[in-house]
């Protein structure tokens, strides 16, 4: 068993969680509808979905059915759950899920194409401003 980041959600239940949002949002249910199929707050919802809060073994059973799912799946059992969870991972960033589905209803290959290029140098820029940004704080500690 992996040991708890102290600054996060243990990736375990992050990954649970992301699973949980993306079957949940795929079946056009909101955080409520959820939420009262398994007799929590739907601030609850949203913790389990960000891996704030673990999900007991009861929800996870119930949360299953709701979702038409599995329990194996929920908890990344079936398929490659490494690759998985990276997939998962980045969907459960906000947003991630529209852009996929907009991607998706774009027919023109090179504008799929052009769209992949902006989104990889924005990717790139906002990379290199976090190393400066990090470069920065560095430096300030140094200075101490």
């Amino acid at each position: 068993m992996q040991p708890k980041d102290a600054d996060g959600p243990d990736p375990v239940d992050f990954a649970i969680g992301a699973r949980m949002r993306a079957r949940r949002r795929q079946l056009n249910l909101s955080q409520t509808e959820l939420a009262d199929a398994l007799g929590v707050s739907f601030q609850q919802v949203q913790k389990y979905e960000r891996g704030v809060n673990r999900v007991s073994g009861s929800t996870l059973v119930a949360a299953a059915a709701a979702l038409d799912s599995s329990v194996g799946w929920l908890v990344g059992e079936e398929g490659d759950s490494a690759q998985s969870d990276d997939v998962f991972r980045a969907l459960a960033t906000p947003g991630a899920l529209e852009l996929l589905h907009a991607f998706g209803r774009i027919s023109a290959p090179r504008t799929r194409a052009a769209l992949l290029a902006l989104a990889e140098q924005l990717a790139a820029g906002a990379d290199a401003d976090e190393s400066v940004r990090a470069r920065r704080s560095e430096d300030e500690v140094e200075r101490v």
